[in-house]
Formats: C-alpha cells, sequence, structure tokens
C-alpha cells in the first residue's frame, strides 16, 4: 500500500498552568524562578498528618476555560488519587480528577487544511496538582527534587482524536493557548512549562474505522518541536507498519537534536493508575448561579475580537487573523492605536516587522519588551517627519534589544531626520552629478531611475534625508535641466 492509503489520529492532553497566586492545596506561592525548594511547606512535601484544602480560585479559573471552549459544566464533581511513583511526587499519588470532571463536552473550532472550519472536540478539563521537578546533574551522577512545582495548580483539556495533520494540531494548540491567555487563567509561557502537551498518535488504513494503536510523547512544549515529532512519528509508524510489524502502545521520548523518537517505557492504561476518590477533600459542588456569573464576566474571546476587526476596523482575515491569535499582540494593537490614532500604521508594524522579529528570535509575544506607548510613539516620529520609515526600524530592533523612549534612542544614535532644505540639496546636486544616465533615463519616461536616485540620496544621508523632500527636489532640478 502507498503512503496515501494511511491517515493519522492524533490526540492532545494539554497541561495549563492556572495564574493562581497560591497552590492548589495550600498557601505556598507559585511564582517562577525561586531558588530550589523555597515555595513549599509541609503540605507540598506530603508529610504525615497534614490535608489538603482546595484553592476556590483553581475551581473558578477551570470554570472559565471550560466555558470558554464551549463545554459542559458540573455542578457535582469530585478529587480523585492517581497513583503512580516517581521521584518528585512526595505523596506517590497526585491528586487529580477521573469520572466526574469539573467539564466535558466541549470544542474549540479551528480551520483544516483547505480553510473550512471545523470543530475539535474536548472530552475533558479538570484540575490537578502539578509534580516538581528533578534536576539532574549529569557531572555527579544524579538528580535532585525542586518541590516548588509541587502542587501548583493544573488543568488538562483532553481533545478527542480528531486532529488528522501536524499542520491541524498547531492550529488546535495556538488556538487554545490564545483562548486561555484572552480570558486570563494562565499565561501559557511554554519556555517555562506553563502551556505543554502530551501527544498521542496513531496511524490506520483510511478505510479502516478501527483506530490503530498509539504511541504518547509526553511535557512538550514548544509549537515547533511538537509539529516535528508528530510528521516524525506518522512517518515511523507507516513504516513499521508497511514491513510488517505491529505499533507497541508506549511512551516515546521525542529528541529535538536527532528529529527522532525514542522508548521510554510502556503506557500506563487508566486501571494501573488505581484511581480512587481522594478521602481527604469533599465534593466539589457548583450552583447554577456560580456558573452563570462566571460566564457573565468572561471577557471577550479571540473570535469575537477578529469579528470585530473585520467589520469595525475593515481588517483583511489574514491580518485580522495574526494580530487576534495573541492576546499580547492584539492589547498592543489597540493600545497603541489609541494613542497615536493612526490604526493602520500600528496594525502594518505588528504584521511585518514586529512578527518577523519575533520569529527571527523564536520569542513569544508576551516577551516583547516594549510598551505600547513605546510603538505608538515611534509611528507619531514617524508621522511628524522627525524620522523616516527605514531609521524607524532600525529604532524597533533598539526597543527589542534595550526598551526606552524612541526619542531618547534617536537622540542618541543621532537618527533624526534632515528635513533642512540646503542639507537636502547638497545631497540631491551630488548625486545627480554621479549619476547623469539616471536623468537621462528620467527623461525618456523610465519613472524607475527617480526611485534609484532617491535611492542613492538616502544611502548618502545614512537613511537620514526627508525621502519626500528628496522626490520633490530631484523632480524639480531634472525637470529643469
Amino acid at each position: 500500500m502507498s503512503r496515501e492509503d494511511y491517515e493519522a489520529v492524533i490526540g492532545l492532553e494539554v497541561h495549563a498552568e492556572l495564574s493562581t497566586k497560591t497552590k492548589i492545596f495550600c498557601s505556598c506561592p507559585t511564582s517562577f524562578g525561586a531558588e530550589p525548594n523555597t515555595h513549599i511547606c509541609p503540605i507540598c512535601m506530603a508529610m504525615p498528618g497534614t490535608l489538603p484544602v482546595l484553592n476556590e480560585k483553581v475551581v473558578e479559573y477551570a470554570v472559565k476555560a471550560g466555558l470558554a471552549t464551549n463545554c459542559e459544566i458540573s455542578e457535582d464533581s469530585k478529587n480523585d488519587r492517581k497513583n503512580y511513583y516517581y521521584p518528585d511526587l512526595p505523596k506517590s499519588y497526585q491528586i487529580s480528577q477521573f469520572d466526574k470532571p469539573l467539564c466535558k463536552h466541549g470544542y474549540i473550532e479551528i480551520e483544516d487544511e483547505n480553510g473550512n472550519k471545523k470543530k475539535i472536540r474536548l472530552l475533558r478539563i479538570h484540575i490537578e496538582e502539578d509534580a516538581g521537578k528533578l534536576n539532574h546533574d549529569d557531572l555527579g551522577g544524579g538528580s535532585l527534587v525542586d518541590l516548588n512545582r509541587a502542587g501548583v495548580p493544573l488543568i488538562e483539556m483532553v481533545s478527542e482524536p480528531d486532529l488528522r495533520s501536524a499542520d491541524e494540531a498547531d492550529r488546535y494548540l495556538r488556538k487554545l493557548k490564545s483562548i486561555l491567555e484572552y480570558i486570563e487563567v494562565s499565561d501559557c509561557k511554554m519556555e517555562e512549562g506553563s502551556f505543554r502537551a502530551d501527544v498521542n498518535v496513531s496511524v490506520k488504513k483510511k478505510i479502516d474505522a478501527k483506530l490503530g494503536t498509539r504511541t504518547e510523547m509526553k511535557n512538550m512544549s514548544s509549537f515547533r518541536s511538537i509539529s516535528r515529532a508528530i510528521e516524525y512519528e506518522i512517518e515511523r509508524q507507516i513504516d513499521v507498519l508497511e514491513n510488517g510489524g505491529t505499533i507497541e502502545q508506549e511512551t516515546l521520548r521525542w529528541d529535538d537534536v536527532s528529529g527522532k523518537t525514542f522508548s521510554m517505557r510502556n503506557k500506563e492504561d487508566a486501571n494501573d493508575y488505581r484511581y480512587f476518590p481522594e478521602p481527604d477533600l469533599v465534593a466539589i459542588k457548583l450552583s447554577k448561579e456560580y456558573i452563570e456569573n462566571i460566564r457573565k464576566n468572561l471577557p471577550e474571546l479571540p473570535e469575537s475580537r477578529y469579528e470585530r476587526y473585520l467589520n469595525e476596523y475593515k481588517l483583511s482575515k489574514k491580518d485580522a487573523g495574526i494580530i487576534v491569535s495573541s492576546k499580547y499582540l492584539s492589547n498592543l494593537f489597540e493600545e497603541a492605536s489609541e494613542i497615536c490614532n493612526n490604526r493602520k500604521a500600528v496594525g502594518n508594524w505588528i504584521i511585518s516587522d514586529i512578527s518577523r522579529i519575533l520569529n527571527e528570535k523564536e520569542m513569544e509575544p508576551n516577551n516583547i519588551p516594549f510598551t505600547a506607548e513605546h510603538l505608538a510613539h515611534l509611528i507619531m516620529l514617524i508621522d511628524k517627519g522627525t524620522i523616516s520609515s527605514s531609521i524607524a526600524k532600525k529604532v524597533l530592533e533598539e526597543l527589542f534589544e534595550s526598551p526606552r523612549e524612541p526619542e531618547k534612542i534617536i537622540e542618541e544614535k543621532g537618527w533624526a531626520q534632515i528635513s533642512d532644505e540646503g542639507a537636502i540639496k547638497e545631497i540631491v546636486l551630488e548625486v545627480l552629478k554621479n549619476n547623469p544616465q539616471s536623468i537621462a533615463d528620467y527623461k525618456a519616461g523610465k519613472d524607475r531611475a527617480l526611485g534609484f536616485l532617491v535611492g542613492q540620496a538616502m544611502k548618502m544621508s545614512k537613511g537620514k534625508a526627508n525621502p519626500q523632500m528628496l522626490n520633490k527636489m530631484f523632480i524639480e532640478n531634472m525637470n529643469n535641466e
């Protein structure tokens, strides 16, 4: 059989750390980056006799996530013990939810590869505590346990196996991340592990109704790595089946350097975890009024903002999609537009140069170091003629490296635009003197000659000459010859 006879089936289990100030079952802080084992207490460390107390904010944030993803919210749910041993799990069990999650049967919409809307179903969203972290010492040959992360609240969002390609998985993850950012329940900082996914992949013949055996890659926190891992695993599984082999249900490790997956262990099923109700916590009972109050106070979601940009701001679908994809970009767009009153220019800078620099630096929008005021002031300086667009691009690079007022950067670098007529005329005459052929071309009706001459003048002035004045002066001088 050919590869076209197979199709991939992909399901994702996304873990997002909630942006609560304290942990799920104690009052220890959740802030990232502290010295190892400084944000812990007897409850985090699972000392005998300690009892957990559920953080109410965790329930509120989980319900917000459920409502934003079209889930049914359970008025009656509970916590369960998920039993497994790992060195960074002090209790040797994780408090999670099994058969009665807070949210179930939701969906989000993405575009498939043909641009058509496609619903990706969510089986469930449940709350649970995070485990600690093992810091491996390659030189010493051991590992040290840091429990700062133990007890940090998570929501786990489990999709149905509705995804059929790495591209669809990427769109789904980006949409889900965007939703969580907009409702402000998670900062979704992938570089800090706040948004990560367990990726389940199987392949089957298109004519078969039965799903294939799946493999799982755990705790992946890079869109690029997830896409590469899915594409590799699809090809690997097809190769195995085409050569008469069978796929083992196992947990794999993705190696980003070699671009391959490696076996870690057999994949556990739910019964291997020996779930049972958590005896130290009461059931979670939610009233209809509580749920409806959260629903009424949901902030504007990405799809609503997208429609507003199309209808009110008359942005193109492509431009609106880029800006709305991140709450941080969208807020930058709205706040800067309000200050400088030039929405079109703000949108163009975000879509072109800011997006380009983010890609080059492999930086998430939430890590943009400058403010909306900085961007707005930069655009106002262009509008006033203080700097040219080419100099503005240099200022933007500086804003990414060392954010400060654009005016200060321009003053420090001596980048203010030359608008003095005498200085401009000197440059124009020098360029005309050195390029007689371009003068002849312009007089022969070749418009590109003017663009060439202006370019030479901008080069001579190191990008600081006023381009409008250059155009006008070149035309006047050549027409008068």
